[in-house]
């Protein structure tokens, strides 16, 4: 018996000493997987962090890249350029860079994204993948313009690396079941009770449970807890459209036309002012200026051309040839057929900005999209919100939120309000308004009432 325990030792030593190094392997195979995830192309960086905003051999809401760091260290400033693209505001404030504020004052106070979270390694790819992107050349940079699906796609690329985590997953599963059926031979072994060795894995596994019942009924109340709200949180995401951006026939650049260019929204979207809808454009809108306009550049010069075939124009004779066709728009921003919602309350009566419920257009160089809850918060002047866009919840939390202007004098929507408060029997409510320190919000004026919003 005094053998077998030795062998026995010597069994367990070795086992252990595997099962560690294994697990050293499969953390190492981690900690490998992890930062593949994060050392992503001077490319997928671009289109995820900078597109939005920049071109790369064109000024768009931002400067050009091309050849940023040759201008930087021209000025004798080029380690600087990192601390810019990772925190603008501070790199000026600390006095440290004249070109910082050179910048900030050419582009006439216009204030970039921080990129905290970037390194200077990150940050560096990206500046020499740019520079690699010669003019004329056939990358995504080809003629200054990024391309409409470049976040989309780099979105796509970000994700390449999600299979390593099923392979070690796998791993995982395989050392946990090796290790417990090693462990149960042993048992079998060492065990003197002759009713063991026939015990099954299930009968094992019961006898285990009953004996630890306390333990199991913890886990178990935890487990089914987990789920549940897992479950309420899959049931809660139903229908949820933040990030949906729909291919378009035309990749129409918001950032030129309401950036760039300064187009106003209602231009191009005339009822939204009177009507329900906002309204998309019609083609003749489009050709009040493109009849002139015919771009510069192959991505823009391709685009117009389709306004052209709708149209029915001959951009050489200057003349129409009356053959048109339809511009078939795919429809981003979706309601269910219940719900009303009317543009022209809350842009005329409530005189909301588009870049409330849109984001700002004017930095958006792909077609349009429903932006989430966190990317229309960090917009100045928005209203901050939680709840996820184009939900109930979020309109039921904008309009608890959203302070009217009563008897400013600039909307005579609200004056009977303003007029019935201020009488002898509506004193009372009034300041109990004005006390909360949060004014009137649109709930108070019946925003939470069923029927403004459902038939």
């Amino acid at each position: 018996m005094n053998l077998l325990s030795t062998y026995m030792k010597i069994a367990s030593y070795q086992l252990i000493k595997r099962s560690f190094a294994a697990f050293i392997c499969v953390a190492i195979l981690s900690v490998g997987a992890s930062t593949s995830l994060y050392a992503q192309s001077g490319e997928e960086l671009f289109n995820q962090r900078c597109a939005q905003c920049h071109q790369i051999h064109a000024d768009g809401t931002g400067p050009k890249l091309y050849e940023a760091q040759k201008r930087w260290a021209a000025d004798g400033e080029a380690e600087l350029i990192i601390e810019w693209v990772q925190n603008n505001p501070a790199l000026r404030a600390s006095g440290k860079s004249k070109r910082a504020n050179k910048i900030f004052a050419e582009w006439k106070g216009s204030v970039m994204n921080t990129f905290t979270d970037l390194s200077k390694e990150q940050v560096k790819s990206i500046l020499d993948w740019v520079d690699t992107q010669k003019p004329g050349g056939d990358g995504k940079g080809k003629d200054g313009a990024a391309g409409a699906g470049a976040t989309e796609d780099g979105a796509k690329k970000e994700g390449g690396s999600g299979w390593l985590w099923y392979i070690l997953g796998a791993i995982f599963i395989t050392i946990i079941l090796s290790v417990s059926g090693v462990r149960r031979q042993l048992k079998i072994v060492t065990s003197e009770d002759p009713q063991t060795e026939s015990l099954t894995y299930w009968e094992e596994f019961r006898a285990w449970s009953w004996k630890n019942k306390k333990y199991v009924g913890i886990v178990s109340f935890i487990l089914v807890l987990s789920l549940l709200v897992t479950f309420i949180q899959i049931l809660g995401n139903i229908n949820v459209m933040e990030g949906y951006q729909p291919s378009q026939p035309i990749a129409f650049p918001h950032s030129v036309h309401a950036g760039v260019n300064g187009i106003d929204c209602k231009y191009c979207h005339s009822s939204v002012t009177k009507s329900k809808s906002a309204g998309i454009p019609s083609v003749n809108v489009c050709m009040n200026c493109h009849k002139h306009i015919s771009g510069s550049g192959k991505p823009y010069e391709g685009e117009i051309k389709k306004i052209y075939a709708a149209a029915g124009w001959d951009p050489t004779a200057k003349a129409y040839t009356n053959k048109t066709s339809p511009i078939v728009w795919n429809k981003v921003h979706v309601l269910p057929d219940h719900v009303y919602f009317n543009h022209s309350q809350h842009v005329v009566a409530g005189g909301l900005d588009c870049k409330q419920c849109h984001g700002d257009m004017t930095k958006l160089q792909s077609t349009a999209k429903v932006h989430s809850v966190g990317e229309l918060n960090e917009i100045e002047g928005n209203v901050k919100l939680t709840k996820p866009v184009l939900t109930m919840g979020w309109c039921i939390e904008c309009h608890g939120k959203y302070q009217i202007n009563l008897g400013d004098g600039k909307n005579q929507y609200y004056q009977e309000i303003h007029e019935r408060l201020k009488k002898e029997k509506g004193q009372k409510t009034y300041k109990r308004f004005l006390n909360d320190n949060k004014g009137v919000s649109v709930a108070e004026l019946g925003g939470w009432e069923c029927a403004k919003c459902h038939y």
